[in-house]
């Protein structure tokens, strides 16, 4: 009899499996497409959608309605972000994570081992964005609830290191290793912390040596400057109208700077500076200027005991430059001028002048680091006009 019952409940499975063979069964997934189907059961999916629409994953919508029902009790409601969190956070999704966590944290639950947690766990997402400075406030406020919490201590190790404050990221191990002495991530973070720390305290004291160094010889420098009587230049500030001649000498005495380290900067694109060697002599970045034909020539180191001949012999000895089609500019036929632009005048400077001679000169003010000087062709149309209205001067 038994058997029988048993015979019976076979044939209607057996019919019932039969079906399937005439009639498909109207929710299956189709054949085309039943992987992407399959992929929006919430139970299956691989990687949660970046928005969630309720036509397209009608069950993953309600789902999100059961977690963040009002209704719920805080604790709850924490508790279900903070899953929500995790899960972003195991995608890389660490910005949407980061929102998660700051939803639980934002309902105020009361326990104070989940509001840790979300701390710390926003600490992390906040590290692996690169925002350090808010890794190391979560940890910071994680600890401040736990004080022996591991994750926060370990995350504000890192956070500190990664912001290169290595004695508080040092701080922050030994306070972690007394509540976890064997822990193996904390020893290893301290010696790291402890590692750079000293890098950085010896690297500080090279750059201390090292600007004091600079320090002193700039100062060697500006003495020698000084000792020496060469003026540096500011620019001037506007005269008021009418002024006297006294009061023009007055205004140009207040015009040469105080001896400063930023009256020696150099502004050529060389970026040369004045400099002086171990014998004592100053070296000096000179430009001279071609108005005539619109060029310059730029000497990067014109000791101050060469005479101006030294170097115009070799810069139109035996070639001429390009621009100057008409031959005229070899050293014979050269006239040396710098300008006086206060009072429109021109000195002419005799090319066997030494270069020390003319910066200690009562009218010579060097601008910006670099003494210039006007070279132009001898009675030339071009130099005849260039002196028009301009008082012209010996040396």
């Amino acid at each position: 009899m038994a058997s029988n019952e048993v015979q019976d409940d076979d044939d209607g499975m057996d019919e019932f499996m039969d079906k399937f063979k005439t009639q498909n069964y109207k929710n299956a997934f189709s054949e085309d497409n039943w992987e992407e189907e399959f992929d929006r059961i919430p139970m299956f999916m691989k990687k949660a959608p970046e928005e969630i629409d309720p036509q397209k994953y009608p069950e993953l919508a309600c789902l999100q309605a059961i977690l963040h029902d009002e209704d719920r009790p805080p604790e709850e409601q924490a508790k279900s972000l903070k899953d929500e969190g995790n899960a972003y956070f195991k995608e890389k999704n660490y910005e949407k994570a980061i929102l998660s966590y700051t939803a639980g944290l934002k309902k105020k639950c009361g326990d104070q081992e989940l509001d840790t947690v979300l701390l710390t766990n926003r600490a992390a997402a906040h590290f692996y964005l690169g925002n350090m400075r808010s890794a190391f406030n979560d940890a910071a406020a994680a600890k401040k609830i736990k004080p022996d919490h591991l994750k926060a201590l370990i995350r504000g190790a890192q956070s500190c290191i990664e912001l290169r404050n290595f004695a508080d990221a040092v701080q922050w191990c030994d306070e972690g290793l007394k509540a976890h002495p064997t822990d193996k991530k904390l020893q290893e973070l301290r010696a790291a912390a402890d590692k750079h720390k000293r890098a950085k305290e010896r690297d500080s004291r090279k750059a201390k040596i090292k600007q004091k160094k600079l320090l002193a010889e700039k100062e060697a420098l500006l003495t020698a400057i000084k000792n020496r009587g060469i003026k540096l230049f500011q620019s001037l500030k506007p005269r008021p109208s009418g002024s006297n001649s006294e009061d023009e000498d007055e205004g140009s005495s207040a015009a040469i700077s105080q001896l400063s380290l930023d009256g020696l900067s150099s502004q050529e694109a060389t970026g040369a500076q004045v400099f002086l060697d171990e014998q004592g002599s100053l070296h000096w970045p000179v430009l001279f200027l071609y108005p005539e034909h619109q060029q310059t020539d730029f000497i990067s180191a014109f000791s101050e005991k060469d005479c101006f001949l030294d170097h115009l012999a070799i810069m139109f000895g035996e070639e001429l430059p390009p621009w100057d089609m008409d031959k005229k500019y070899h050293p014979k036929n050269l006239q040396l001028y710098f300008e006086d632009e206060e009072k429109d005048t021109l000195y002419q400077v005799n090319q066997e002048t030494s270069l020390l001679k003319v910066l200690t000169h009562k009218r010579f003010f060097v601008k910006s680091g670099t003494p210039s000087f006007i070279v132009l062709a001898k009675n030339s149309s071009f130099s005849k006009q260039f002196f028009t209205g301009k008082t012209i001067r010996s040396l």
